[in-house]
């Protein structure tokens, strides 16, 4: 399995953004074109990605389609997308955009029936978002934790044909703390889904720390506000990973 250092893309009113621990009143805004960003990405060496419409999240359905399309139609890497994805009708609209794998966050909690239907209308094009406060997963905008485990809900959508699960710990997304290595290695070891890490990659050290675990099934990262800082230097950790 190759690893893969995946750029994220946070819209929010058609801005590129970036959150502190999910919280929508701790925005800093890094571009008003996020198609000439996601276009940046790309010819530094993107291989993929990663897009979350941050108004969809909260109002429950896509909001920042026209940024969307734009950006698939722009990239020549697969954009994947997550945000307010909460039917199969919506998801087929999303995909029509040029999106080539959606996220099913919050659904795949409150309808798992949803990622085992849309993983059967879309084969290799679902992925679940699996975000977690403490190994207990947290839906809603990250508003609620739930009882449940992060492993168990991964363990449940172990024979659906789930495309990827990335996995966010909550307390360390946008902090620029490192990621949480030892719960997503324990996620991706409990299950044959291959693991995308997010939240708490600051620098070069914090991918040279997951990139070994391709081998456990950990198939990449998804960095953000590092990257738009310059804490990482993206083409450097790609250098790093060839």
């Amino acid at each position: 399995m190759t690893f893969e250092l995946i750029p994220a893309i946070d819209l929010k009113g058609g801005n590129c953004v970036r959150l502190k621990q999910g919280r929508m009143d701790d925005v800093t805004v890094y571009s008003d074109d996020p198609v000439a960003m996601a276009s940046h990405w790309q010819s530094l060496g993107a291989t993929r990605l990663h897009v979350v419409d941050l108004d969809g999240a909260f109002a429950g359905k896509p909001e920042n389609r026209q940024a969307i399309q734009g950006i698939c139609k722009a990239l020549d890497i697969p954009v994947q997308l997550g945000g307010g994805l909460r039917d199969l009708a919506t998801i087929e609209q999303t995909l029509s955009l040029g999106v080539q794998r959606v996220i099913l966050g919050s659904a795949a909690v409150s309808n798992p029936d949803l990622v085992t239907a849309a993983c059967e209308a879309f084969p290799g094009q679902v992925c679940v978002g699996i975000d977690a406060k403490q190994g207990l997963v947290a839906v809603h905008g990250w508003d609620d934790v739930t009882g449940v485990a992060a492993t168990e809900l991964a363990k449940s959508f172990e024979n659906a044909g789930v495309a990827a699960i990335i996995y966010t710990d909550i307390a360390r997304d946008g902090m620029l703390t490192g990621p949480n290595v030892e719960e997503t290695l324990k996620l991706a070891k409990s299950v044959s889904i291959p693991v995308i890490a997010s939240g708490g990659i600051a620098r070069i050290e914090d991918v040279e720390a997951l990139a070994p675990h391709a081998k456990d099934g950990i198939c990449g990262a998804i960095t953000g506000r590092a990257i738009y800082e310059g804490t990482l230097d993206f083409a450097a950790a790609l250098d790093i990973l060839k």
